[in-house]
């Protein structure tokens, strides 16, 4: 484990392959932020402040996901001068919706839309934070819960309680709000039954289907959810798409979604 220096904890943000969103959404609750820092020094988050402190670092933020060889050489180095590491979103916890590339050619990618595609350096796949280093927690969302990631922070920083975790799937805040079933009501895909709760019924709650921005729940079943899709009469092609998410690529996903574009390119 990484020794610190004395005085306030130092805490890091690091930016991987991402839209920033994250960490917009960190500095959008900047009076909570403010207060956080007054116990602990902001040692790096360029998208904040153009002031660097070295490590070690008592807690570092990571945004994004692994999708260059610089990327995967530089996660080390953080992982190496944090104590610990907690990623931010859906990118970093599960690839993000780059990690579609991640079922197809992405040299076919680049030479579609790049006129010189020899200059583009990239990894043929877009890899979570947790499959290079370890990882001591988890925020989830898309963009993350602030709310949570602060008490995540001073959790790691300050010694505080962990936030409380459930496996509660959206369609239990549907329930308790009160919604009635976009599902059901629309003949539409919705990612609800599989995903963990946190958002607080977002989307549904302005009439619009689940798109699983917190991730497959735990003991996820998708193969039940589409089964139930095949009974509304839901076309394979819609099916496919339901899947082809920010999690994609997670462990609940990858291979239905394998299974998915595979029944897609035959019934082509």
């Amino acid at each position: 484990m990484t020794k610190l220096t004395r005085g306030k904890p130092k805490l890091a943000v690091w930016k991987f392959t991402s839209c920033d969103g994250c960490q917009l959404t960190l500095l959008n609750h900047e009076d909570e932020l403010l207060k956080l820092l007054g116990d602990a020094d902001l040692a790096y988050f360029p998208e904040a402040t153009s002031s660097h402190l070295k490590g070690p670092y008592q807690l570092s933020l990571v945004e994004g996901s692994i999708s260059t060889a610089h990327e995967a050489e530089k996660i080390q180095e953080v992982r190496a001068a944090s104590k610990y590491l907690v990623t931010m979103g859906a990118c970093a916890m599960a690839g993000g919706l780059q990690a579609l590339r991640n079922f197809k050619d992405a040299g076919e990618f680049t030479s579609v839309v790049y006129p010189m595609p020899d200059y583009v350096e990239t990894l043929h796949k877009s890899t979570p934070i947790s499959e290079h280093v370890t990882v001591d927690y988890e925020a989830r969302g898309c963009p993350v819960n602030t709310d949570t990631l602060i008490q995540v922070v001073r959790a790691f920083l300050f010694g505080e309680p962990l936030p409380e975790t459930n496996n509660r799937s959206v369609c239990v805040d549907c329930k308790k709000l009160g919604l009635s079933c976009i599902m059901l009501d629309q003949g539409i895909t919705c990612m609800g039954p599989l995903t963990q709760s946190g958002c607080g019924a977002l989307c549904p709650s302005f009439n619009r289907a689940c798109a699983g921005c917190y991730g497959p729940r735990k003991f996820a079943h998708p193969e039940a959810l589409e089964r139930h899709w095949r009974q509304l009469g839901i076309p394979e092609g819609e099916i496919a798409r339901a899947f082809r998410g920010i999690h994609s690529y997670s462990e609940t996903y990858r291979n239905h979604t394998l299974k998915e574009e595979a029944k897609v390119g035959e019934s082509n």
